[in-house]
């Protein structure tokens, strides 16, 4: 196939000029014929550019559905209010996306970088929610909440964007897999309790029929990965939750009534659950949330820069945090959740090598028809708890490993390593093991400390910082370059 002519975009002004590998700079739709662009800013044929961009869809749907499923489930939203969530959430992915890769101005890395519904912010969000729920005694109350202090996470993630790239020393591998591990394991709860039913007064919570149901989704999902090849290999997991489902239909265990009254399209309604509520504590936990999100976006447009042969410098990081700022500030207006990189699209660009930005904007356009359609959100929302729990303890055990593999690059030969994150695990746990330790704290405290993300990744940076940044500790570490590590890829 003939490389496309087609340039980088710059958000409006005269296209900017593509160069080849020696320097030289492309030429324009309309000029003679020159040097190849980038394969980042190759523009493939139609069918290939909407086949390769769902497979990127593919690879991503089940991560972007399953935040607003959790969160959902534990604020108490109806099926079909459960389904308009899922749609926003696709619909804002795909936004996000194609901010990422078309780019405006200086927002947007402009590489084939995936971005959706931060699986960080999920179990802050539980924590903030059921405080509100505590607090109001109402579950509907709690969105706002959780909607104004994404928004305001995001302005931060988007006015700290160009500072951020210069502070990333402070949290260098062994800080980071220590959040990811945390995210995973703060996460495993909620798919067991999935896997029993959802919740205590569910009928059949807790039987053998909703606990046989989770495990057949679980060997679905593990023979589908260990059988399949590519595409399909890919959708193990939308796999198993189909095999799941369907065993649950002649159960019992589904519930058709959102499908029946799910609107066929329709325009994402603004602020439908209500004006977003401000809440201090609440920033506060999502602000942390959104530096660990920053960190992993920082980390995978490192490794994405490298597997496409286009450097990820200052400039380049700076953008795509923007981008991400961007994203998560106004998602909320439509719904939707904090934007982030999604780290298993990186790994499907290095195994196809297909480079082009263009076929993940593809992805991104065809997130955006999804979201536009709630009908197809509603089917999503009829697989059942059970279901759910099965493929939950894959997806969240997969997030543990990673964070597990990124410690391991980091290196634990070092005692302190080892006590910061032991320390931090700990920490972190603790809300997990013993949801009720911080009740008898102050209500900020409890927000910020019931999840064990946020305080796992307080007490890692503290304890970062304690080890390799401050007097002779410093001094003394300087030649291992514990702090300036650049971080590894990580998945959202």
């Amino acid at each position: 196939m003939a490389p496309s002519n087609t340039s980088s975009t710059d958000g409006g002004s005269t296209p900017e000029r593509t160069h080849g590998p020696d320097g030289a700079p492309a030429h324009l739709p309309g000029e003679p014929s020159g040097p190849a662009p980038h394969p980042v800013d190759e523009l493939l044929p139609p069918v290939k550019l909407f086949t390769t961009g769902l497979q990127h869809v593919a690879a991503m749907y089940a991560g972007v559905v399953a935040p607003p499923l959790i969160v959902g489930a534990g604020v108490g939203l109806s099926p079909g209010e459960l389904a308009l969530l899922i749609s926003a959430s696709l619909f804002t992915a795909g936004l996000a996306t194609l901010l990422q890769t078309l780019g405006v101005w200086k927002i947007g890395a402009r590489l084939p970088f995936v971005n959706g519904v931060s699986f960080a912010g999920v179990a802050p969000m539980i924590a903030i929610a059921k405080s509100s729920i505590e607090r109001t005694g109402g579950p509907k109350e709690a969105l706002p909440v959780i909607f104004g202090a994404v928004i305001v996470a995001g302005a931060l993630c988007f006015l700290a964007a160009p500072y951020f790239c210069k502070l990333i020393r402070f949290f260098p591998p062994v800080v980071q897999g220590t959040v990811i591990t945390l995210i995973g394991v703060s996460l495993l709860p909620v798919a067991v309790n999935w896997a029993r039913g959802g919740s205590p007064g569910a009928p059949g919570y807790g039987s053998m029929r909703a606990i046989g149901l989770a495990a057949i989704t679980l060997v679905a999902v593990v023979l589908c990965n260990r059988l399949l090849r590519g595409f399909w290999q890919q959708m193990s997991l939308l796999i198993g939750l189909a095999i799941g489902t369907l065993i649950a239909v002649p159960l019992g265990l589904t519930d058709f009534g959102a499908v029946r009254d799910a609107k066929v399209f329709a325009l994402p309604s603004p602020f439908h659950f209500g004006a977003p509520v401000f809440d201090a504590a609440a920033i506060v936990s999502l602000c942390i949330v959104m530096v660990v999100s920053m960190t992993e976006s920082t980390a995978d447009m490192l490794a994405l820069g490298k597997i496409v042969d286009r450097e990820a410098d200052e400039p380049t990081l700076a953008a795509g945090l923007r981008a991400d700022g961007l994203a998560t500030a106004l998602s909320p207006v439509f719904n939707g959740f904090a934007a982030s990189a999604f780290a298993q699209n990186i790994g499907l660009v290095a195994l196809t090598k297909i480079r082009s930005r263009f076929v993940v904007a593809a992805g991104g356009g065809i997130l955006v028809l999804l979201g536009l359609f709630p009908v197809l959100g509603s089917v999503v929302s009829l697989v059942p708890q059970p279901v759910l729990g099965g493929a939950g303890i894959v997806l969240f055990g997969t997030v543990a490993a990673s964070g597990i593999r990124t410690l391991a690059e980091a290196g634990m030969e070092s005692s302190s390593h080892t006590i910061l994150v032991s320390v931090s695990l700990g920490v972190g746990i603790i809300p997990i093991a013993v949801p009720t330790f911080y009740d008898s704290f102050p209500e900020a405290v409890r927000t910020l400390m019931h999840s064990g993300i946020s305080a796992g990744c307080v007490m890692a940076v503290l304890l970062n910082l304690l080890f390799h940044h401050v007097g002779t500790a410093r001094r003394s570490r300087s030649g291992q370059g514990s702090g300036a590590t650049a971080p590894t890829a990580t998945p959202s």
